[in-house]
């Protein structure tokens, strides 16, 4: 009768106990232990930035430097790169620094001018026929 008490206890208390339970809070409180952790050392770097940035000098020049911020009277000046040492025309992004347009080559810019306005008044000429096929239920 006593193995039998024995065996039916130690199957209530397996049943019962709660084990699973125990064992996720457990990982909760770990998990939530290790993010006031992290939060705690952010809080140490930020204190420790607030107090290297407290001084005027050092706000000026994390201002000047992050947010491009002046002093009164001022005047901000961006010099802007390049487009690259490695393109094959080193000239392209600035205009001015392009080379003239030698006299010989005027002609063929005046050619392809007159073709495009050539192109541009048979564009016109196809729309207005479409318009009037278009509308020929009008008549």
């Amino acid at each position: 009768m006593v193995p039998l008490a024995v065996v039916t206890a130690v199957a209530m208390l397996v049943g019962w106990f709660p084990a699973t339970a125990i064992w996720h809070q457990q990982s909760e409180l770990n998990a939530t232990t290790a993010q006031i952790n992290a939060i705690k050392n952010q809080q140490r770097a930020l204190t420790a930035e607030a107090k290297s940035i407290d001084s005027k000098s050092a706000a000026i020049l994390l201002a000047r430097e992050q947010y491009q911020l002046v002093s009164p009277g001022q005047s901000l000046i961006q010099v802007l790169p390049g487009t690259g040492a490695n393109n094959a025309n080193p000239n392209t992004g600035d205009p001015g620094l392009q080379p003239l347009v030698s006299p010989s080559s005027v002609s063929s810019l005046v050619a392809s001018s007159k073709t495009a306005a050539k192109h541009r008044g048979s564009a016109t000429k196809a729309f207005i026929s479409r318009l009037v096929r278009t509308l020929e239920f009008w008549r």
